[in-house]
């Protein structure tokens, strides 16, 4: 016969099952879409994209993701309203984890990008309106949340459609690409390492550094007061040095092979193609050299029986695509490492606070953190969801708004990543999966707003503005079953 504290703990272990299958929910859907550019402008390939993500999403969470600075639970309700009865609010994080999953799962199903956060903000709301009345939803919250979805894909947009612009103007459609590519290696390299690097470094700094008396044992030894954020300066610089180098390295080892293909297949060099570089770039090579020499003499041609052209060979991705394309793998893995260490915490915030009332029998306060068997458990759900079903959330942001290239790709993580950075910096509640897709129709609108599939745009904010609603109604209906039953 089971005692009290074993029931306890297949409870607890029930919990932590249901939040695995919201993890991998979150998996498939949140984190494909943060990978669907890459994926997209073909600079990785679906099984890159998914060891990738997993790795780095899952050391993000881990290591990374324990702090729970506001949590959802706390700035979502009124913590008065629950804090004589945290039973019930327990009952309703359970209705949280069932009716976020669900949600997520039928999103993932049909392919559409939403916001996991909007849904657990969502659910939170539904079962604390049926708990404790309207008046337990901080409604100013749920209003803010509200604005940036219209705030963030539109700013995330016209970001990214001034970096492309930027890219398209002085490199892509200079006469000498390649070698405006060469020049502005170092600034790409300062712009990446500068976003991410903001977003990422003061993360990684605090827990090698700080957090493991490092900078304690240089000042004590050597009497050097070395600031954090000299450190992550720092770190960047020699980043951006190092990137840009081997940038440079790669470029010359490719225009050096890509010359030799080009002579070797017959492709007409024109004089100064040299100095500029431009008989590398796939894109200046205007045709393929009609006189080749022969040992035949050319046969007379009937006038009335014109030969057809002859269809010019494939062709093979620029250098500059190539180089756009390394850039963006470093981006693409910037963005799983930080929404792994930024939003996979608040994704299972459901279950922390569930572990919290079971252990403590009183309502989460607001200090409260994610322990780190929970940060695993995310981890894994993560890896696990985005490896079975993150494949058509992938198709629908890379694929089917605009056909990506890199060098697109590249400004729309780039983008998601700056508008990201700047609303946290103002405190504003914000999703990446709505910067991203923002950022995407920006690129597509600064190439070409023609190639915008806007009826997959429909279809995706119709998911949007009904997650909140739909999330929210489910978690009611759920925590009210579940209620009677108990």
């Amino acid at each position: 016969m089971l005692t009290a504290s074993g029931v306890a703990f297949g409870q607890l272990v029930a919990m932590a099952v249901l939040a695995l299958y919201v993890a991998s929910q979150l998996g498939a859907n949140d984190v494909a879409n943060s990978m669907g550019t890459s994926v997209g402008s073909k600079a990785l390939t679906l099984r890159q994209a998914l060891v990738v993500a997993g790795i780095l999403e899952f050391a993000g969470a881990v290591f990374f993701g324990r702090g729970v600075s506001e949590t959802l639970a706390t700035g979502v309700v009124n913590p008065a309203a629950f804090a004589a009865q945290p039973e019930v609010f327990l009952i309703g994080m359970v209705s949280v984890l069932v009716s976020c999953g669900l949600w997520l799962q039928i999103a993932t199903h049909w392919g559409l990008p939403v916001s996991s956060s909007h849904a657990v903000v969502g659910a939170i709301a539904g079962f604390s309106s049926i708990a404790a009345g309207i008046g337990a939803v901080n409604w100013g919250t749920i209003g803010i949340i509200s604005l940036t979805w219209v705030a963030t894909p539109i700013a995330s947009g016209a970001v990214a459609g001034v970096f492309y612009s930027l890219v398209k103007r002085y490199i892509l459609d200079r006469p000498d690409p390649l070698f405006q590519m060469r020049e502005w290696i170092p600034w790409l390299s300062a712009a990446l390492l500068g976003v991410f690097g903001i977003i990422v470094l003061p993360s990684v700094v605090d827990v090698v550094f700080v957090q493991t008396g490092a900078i304690g044992l240089v000042r004590d030894r050597l009497g050097w007061n070395i600031p954090v954020r000299d450190i992550v300066i720092g770190i960047g610089a020699i980043g951006a040095v190092a990137i840009s180098l081997n940038s440079w390295n790669v470029l010359e080892k490719e225009s050096a092979t890509d010359f030799v293909a080009d002579v070797a297949d017959g492709w007409k060099v024109k004089s100064g193609d040299l100095a500029t570089g431009n008989v590398l770039d796939v894109t200046d090579r205007r045709a393929i050299e009609i006189g080749k020499s022969t040992n035949s003499p050319p046969l007379p041609l009937s006038p009335s029986l014109p030969l057809p052209p002859s269809p010019p060979p494939p062709l093979s991705p620029s250098p500059i695509e190539r180089q756009m394309a390394r850039f963006q793998v470093l981006s693409a893995c910037f963005v799983a490492f930080a929404h792994g260490s930024n939003d996979v915490g608040n994704a299972v915030a459901p279950l922390a606070a569930i572990a919290y009332i079971r252990r403590t029998g009183a309502f989460p306060s607001e200090d409260f953190s994610v322990p780190l068997w929970i940060l695993v458990v995310g981890g894994a759900g993560i890896v696990i969801g985005l490896a079975i079903w993150g494949k058509k959330v992938i198709a629908t942001v890379g694929e089917n708004i605009i056909q990506l290239q890199p060098s697109g790709g590249f400004c729309a993580e780039l983008a998601t990543a700056t508008t990201v950075l700047l609303a946290s910096r103002l405190g504003l509640p914000v999703s990446t999966s709505h910067a991203l897709v923002g950022a995407v129709v920006g690129v597509g609108i600064a190439r070409n707003w023609k190639s915008v599939q806007f009826q997959t745009l429909l279809s995706i904010g119709s998911a949007w503005l009904v997650t909140i609603p739909i999330a929210a109604g489910l978690s009611a209906v759920i925590f009210s079953i579940a209620r009677w039953i108990l």
